[in-house]
């Protein structure tokens, strides 16, 4: 079926009331899925394929228009053909499978709690005391803050601790030549899962050179997931904070209070807001 023929059928549908309730309808729902589409993958190098299926959706149709009967022939191939889909799912699988999995970790299939608020409160404290502490000793860290995405599979790659979190613990996992100092370390929750993970390198060419192992590793999974990663320069002692792969560097206590307070107990998807539904159902 050709463009000009699914154009012919949207109009015969809608000559009737149930067919135009139907066609708004459709569209709505069509309009809303490509424009969350569009969100989630902004800014990466799907988006710009994408913006490429378009333009050509466009030329295919003036083609049409114009009688330019061979390009509209090949631009109409190309797009009906399934074989675009296969190689836009070859090209593009890290975006493919970050997008899915926004998707399944929507807030409204968030089905288990968390920690206490007085618990989350009292672990980002304790977290950003050790962490000032490790930049001021210029100590190399890399900690990664599970929330809604599961980070099973980078566990598996470190050391499983399974450990109640605190930043004595923290301190004394970073401290250098020890065996645990190197790699990652996964937190869910108010737990150490595990120490020594390694991480996804960002393959973003835009990233600064100065930036070592440490800070790609960081960009590479935040990028990959919705996890929080904190970072602390071995070479600088800077504190950085990676999310959704962006990164925000040098961070002063107060700074770093603020994005700690902002990630991790608000927005539906750290520690807190477990509690506070299980307190909303009990009001209900």
């Amino acid at each position: 079926m050709d463009l000009i023929t699914i154009f012919q059928t949207i109009f015969s549908a809608i000559k009737t009331p149930s067919g135009l309730a139907s066609f708004v309808f459709d569209v709505l729902i069509i309009t809303i899925f490509l424009y969350k589409i569009l969100e989630w993958t902004k800014e990466t190098r799907a988006f710009q394929v994408m913006k490429g299926i378009g333009l050509l959706f466009v030329f295919s149709v003036l083609a049409r228009l114009l009688n330019l009967w061979t390009i509209y022939w090949v631009l109409n191939s190309t797009l009906a053909g399934g074989s675009i889909f296969i190689i836009l799912f070859i090209l593009f699988t890290p975006e493919i499978r970050r997008m899915l999995s926004r998707i399944g970790t929507n807030r409204l299939t968030k089905l288990f709690g968390g920690a206490s608020e007085t618990d989350s409160r009292r672990v980002v404290m304790d977290l950003k005391r050790s962490i000032l502490h490790l930049a001021k000793r210029r100590v190399g860290a890399l900690i990664v803050f599970e929330r809604r995405s599961g980070l099973g599979d980078i566990a598996a790659t470190g050391i499983p601790l399974n450990a109640e979190i605190s930043g004595a613990l923290i301190e004394n996992i970073f401290e250098p030549n020890t065996p645990l100092h190197d790699g990652a370390v996964v937190v869910r929750g108010t737990t150490v899962v595990a120490a020594s993970c390694l991480l996804p390198l960002s393959d973003d060419t835009k990233v600064a050179r100065e930036l070592g192992t440490r800070h790609r590793a960081a960009l590479g999974v935040s990028s990959a997931s919705d996890c929080v990663v904190i970072v602390v320069s071995e070479e600088t002692g800077a504190i950085s904070v990676a999310h959704e792969g962006k990164l925000i560097r040098f961070l002063d206590e107060k700074a770093l209070n603020d994005q700690l307070e902002s990630l991790l107990l608000k927005d539906d998807t750290g520690f807190v807001l477990p509690w506070k539904r299980k307190k909303r159902g009990a009001e209900a």
